[in-house]
């Protein structure tokens, strides 16, 4: 006999069980609340799996690079393919829908063109472009990729970031992309950019996308602090702008669509 019950919602009544899978999402989902890297027996005793398990799950998510460890500290956190997951979720536009409206206002309230922008491994990928009338063409339109360590937007959300995720992103000089020869080349020297950026509280470029253009940038946060997205205003760098002034409009404005996902 069949159960109809389970046939009427759609459910089969022999789904087979698949404890691994089920692990896997687990531990995906207990890496995404927290604020960073975290220990393997953490993630063991918080979920109840045992720690020869965590082990292997994590062993094998390493390689599809949903999580990295960092060795140093024998902490796990998440990886660049989670990064594209976020951003896949961004794709499909409720971001986009909710962030339009706030960066179309803060044009109109600036006169200066702004954007939208995720994370998407190392670098940003806009999904939303609002251009000011009478401002010069930009290179960030919606679907283009920018390194992030170059963009104000970028690194925005870097120094949101745990140092030691942006440590397992950026661990060599080797990852770093450049675009005008202007920008961070090194760990230690993004270290020192992000250091500035928490500093100041607002993140700035400088002809490092273009030359002759500047930009600044503020993260969003969800409900924990991690930075989602970022929200950036670009100007040309004849014109006599006050970049803290101007962060200073951009940030309420951060904090208004954080409200709108439910964040802080």
């Amino acid at each position: 006999m069949t159960d109809s019950s389970a046939e009427s919602d759609g459910r089969s009544p022999t789904r087979p069980q698949v404890p691994a899978a089920e692990q896997t999402l687990r531990v995906l989902s207990f890496l995404a609340r927290q604020r960073g890297p975290v220990p393997a027996r953490a993630v063991a005793v918080a979920l109840g799996i045992p720690r020869s398990s965590v082990y292997h799950l994590l062993a094998t998510m390493q390689e599809q690079q949903f999580v990295v460890h960092v060795p140093e500290e024998r902490r796990w956190g998440l990886g660049i393919a989670a990064f594209e997951l976020a951003g896949g979720y961004s794709r499909q536009e409720p971001l986009a829908r909710l962030g339009r409206p706030v960066v179309a206002e803060l044009v109109d309230r600036t006169g200066e063109s702004a954007h939208l922008a995720v994370m998407h491994g190392r670098d940003v990928l806009y999904i939303v472009e609002e251009r000011a009338p009478h401002r010069p063409t930009l290179v960030t339109d919606v679907g283009v990729r920018l390194p992030a360590h170059l963009t104000a937007s970028g690194r925005a959300m870097l120094a949101a970031l745990p140092r030691e995720q942006v440590r397992a992103l950026y661990p060599d000089a080797a990852a770093f992309a450049e675009r005008t020869g202007r920008g961070p080349r090194r760990p230690g020297e993004l270290r020192e950019v992000l250091r500035s950026v928490r500093a100041a509280g607002f993140a700035s470029e400088d002809g490092e996308v273009t030359l002759g253009l500047r930009s600044v940038g503020v993260a969003v946060r969800d409900h924990v602090g991690w930075p989602v997205a970022a929200i950036a205003v670009t100007y040309a760098d004849d014109r006599p702008v006050d970049p803290a002034a101007l962060a200073a409009r951009v940030e309420p404005v951060a904090r208004e669509l954080a409200r709108r996902l439910g964040g802080r």
